[in-house]
């Protein structure tokens, strides 16, 4: 029978976890591997869908740039309508605003007027206004004591 020396044993015993970390890298690459594989896949999916999403996009902002134009029209267009109303409004008050106001204050003069003709209806005295910080000059002053 023949004897095992030492350095044959730490031989067979480095072989031995030689073959099982070879063993343990085999299985690691296998699954990155399956993982870049999956990657890959994954990828793939997201550009397939990705490309008719950015179309679908560029077709929104140009439909979007659009109807911003059109906005920007119908905006300009009511600018125009709010400043020519505006000039008509003007053109009406200067036109009919003078000669109305004098019609109203003729037609308050003429029934004040009425009113005070008539026998059994007392003339009322002008109301009074108070104006605060001013002083009732000293010839009105004298007479209020009567």
């Amino acid at each position: 029978m023949r004897t095992v020396s030492g350095g044959e044993v730490a031989g067979i015993l480095v072989a031995v976890f030689w073959a099982i970390l070879v063993s343990f890298l085999a299985v690691a690459l296998a699954r990155l591997a399956q993982t870049l594989k999956a990657t890959t896949k994954l990828v793939a999916d997201v550009t397939d869908q990705a490309v008719p999403l950015l179309a679908d996009a560029s077709v929104a902002v140009r439909s979007a740039q659009t109807q911003i134009d059109r906005v920007d029209a119908i905006a300009s267009d009511v600018q125009e309508v709010t400043s020519n109303a505006s000039a008509l409004s003007s053109t009406v008050a200067s036109t009919f605003g003078g000669p109305l106001v004098k019609v109203a204050a003729f037609g308050y003069g003429v029934r004040r007027a009425l009113a005070g003709r008539k026998a059994d209806v007392p003339v009322q005295e002008p109301r009074r206004t108070v104006i605060v910080g001013r002083t009732v000059p000293a010839a009105r002053r004298k007479n209020r004591g009567k």
